[in-house]
């Protein structure tokens, strides 16, 4: 093992990783502007509102990753009025179908997420906001929204870590992410254990620092429920 090749070529892997974190942080951004609006209509009782985004969710929680960032990446280019339209100038851009890949993908799996933290939301709560008073808006964002992200916050932090990394898929529409880094160097040196377990560790640090973020989160925002010292 010659794990001089690794501090060699350290700028590679800087790069993979930046463009790693930026990748997923805009998906997981834009994922949740559209996770939520939809995890709540979701509940709603006409089933005109429900189910197109039924169809969505199912769609995208049904079908692997890598076939979707397939579907948009090359078959966007057998849509001629797509490829004749000024959007096209964004579809060409490897960087642009893989955001938009991976933000359709972790918005249904979060407004799946929203969903089962809305709908097990205390019933007393909503009650007592609407005898003191709220409208429904006010009942949705100031009482059954904060409730629902707090309960919701271990099982987005699971969806966050598997869009970390799901987002490996990437190097195949050749982005330089970590494992695109990893794939370079392994072809200029050879070196496959080097090159990989590399990324790998990358990859690891990357998820204890979404765990420890989680975490900070969820000490301060379940605050509440911790008993009273004496």
């Amino acid at each position: 093992m010659d794990f001089s090749i690794i501090l060699d070529e350290w700028p590679t892997y800087w790069q993979g990783l930046y463009t790693t974190v930026g990748l997923v942080l805009a998906a997981l951004i834009l994922g949740l502007l559209l996770a939520v609006p939809m995890g709540v209509l979701r509940t709603h009782r006409n089933w005109f509102i429900r189910f197109p985004i039924w169809a969505y969710i199912y769609f995208f929680r049904g079908t692997p990753l890598l076939v979707q960032l397939f579907i948009i990446y090359y078959g966007a280019a057998q849509w001629e009025w797509l490829k004749n339209s000024a959007a096209w100038s964004l579809f060409s851009q490897a960087w642009f179908c893989a955001l938009l890949a991976f933000t359709l993908n972790t918005g249904a799996y979060t407004a799946e997420i929203v969903r089962g933290a809305v709908s097990n939301m205390p019933k007393g709560q909503i009650e007592a906001a609407m005898a003191f008073g709220m409208s429904r808006w006010q009942t949705l964002t100031r009482v059954i929204l904060p409730n629902s992200f707090r309960r919701a916050l271990p099982a987005y932090s699971n969806e966050v870590i598997f869009m970390l990394q799901g987002s490996a898929v990437a190097g195949i529409i050749t982005i330089v992410d970590l494992t695109g880094a990893a794939r370079i160097i392994n072809s200029r040196y050879y070196s496959p254990f080097e090159a990989f377990i590399t990324a790998g560790l990358l990859y690891m640090a990357l998820t204890f620092v979404i765990v420890w973020l989680f975490k900070r989160l969820e000490t301060r925002w379940h605050a509440h429920l911790k008993p009273r010292s004496l």
